[in-house]
């Protein structure tokens, strides 16, 4: 693990710089990485269980926020790692990391897309795991399976792309409050939506879950029953369901809004652990 503030390079332009652990608090530690693809630097926020020494493998969440927000959102207006520590604590879930990144910091939200000379999508789905795992051992950094989650705008990042890479990429799924269709960033951003210049395969979950069913990884999402995004939710489940796709879909008492992300953040860590649990037992 690397345990200073010490800088490295990955490519010609590229560096990556670690905070200090004598400054950081509650496990959470920070990293800037000069970004290929960003065209600049971007930061994570990652969170790292005690005892890293004793673990024989160590899974990544990703974790993406939504609009208007950067890589502290998920811990400092979710608590996330506070709700990681408190389950692996209770003997719900085994040992994880957490790793939120910022979405690439373009107007009030990148959506996670890619725009003429930036990919976003690419800086999620290579440049943060990267990035996160010169923090591990390198035995751990060789064993760790990668998940993928998000809120809101997040929500349609971690669906897509997780969909997209796959379970060669990654091994599960989660959205929270997920916009399911790129237009329904109009909700949301002051930006029109043309500035965007997004791909027109950029734009829809659910076409890019059926594009890539065959190879897609375990998938679950979640909307609150006050959420404005209810009715798109509702729409993906039962488009997902006709298509014969296995997934699970809740809802829940709530809105689009920070307690019931904090709250239900717990479903995703547990889904996530099982079907790790069921990887491993080659289930």
């Amino acid at each position: 693990m690397i345990d200073s503030t010490s800088t490295l390079r990955r490519d010609p332009g590229e560096t990556i710089q670690f905070s200090d652990p004598r400054f950081e608090r509650d496990g959470l530690r920070q990293i800037t990485l000069r970004s290929a693809v960003l065209g600049g630097r971007g930061d994570i926020t990652v969170w790292l269980p005690p005892n890293l020494d004793k673990l024989e493998t160590l899974p990544l969440v990703l974790l993406l926020h939504g609009v208007y927000a950067s890589h502290w959102a998920w811990a400092l207006n979710g608590g996330a790692h506070l709700t990681a520590a408190r389950l692996i604590g209770e003997g719900r879930i085994r040992p994880l990391a957490l790793v939120m990144p910022s979405d690439g910091l373009w107007g009030d939200g990148s959506g996670y897309v890619r725009h003429p000379g930036h990919d976003y999508e690419q800086w999620i789905a290579e440049e943060v795991p990267w990035a996160a795992r010169q923090l591990l051992a390198p035995a751990l950094a060789s064993q760790t399976p990668l998940f993928i989650a998000g809120l809101s705008m997040g929500g349609f990042g971690a669906l897509r792309i997780g969909a997209k890479y796959g379970k060669d990429r990654f091994a599960g799924i989660s959205g929270h409050s997920s916009i399911t269709d790129f237009s329904q960033m109009a909700l949301f951003v002051e930006e029109p939506l043309d500035l965007y210049d997004a791909l027109p395969e950029d734009k829809s979950v659910i076409q890019t879950i059926l594009e890539h069913k065959d190879t897609l990884p375990p998938l679950r999402f979640d909307c609150g029953q006050s959420d404005l995004l209810l009715h798109e939710n509702r729409a993906l489940h039962a488009a997902v369901e006709s298509h014969g796709i296995p997934h699970v879909y809740e809802e829940f008492e709530g809105g689009h809004e920070w307690p019931y992300w904090e709250l239900h953040l717990e479903e995703t860590l547990i889904f996530f652990d099982e079907s790790n649990r069921r990887k491993i037992a080659g289930a």
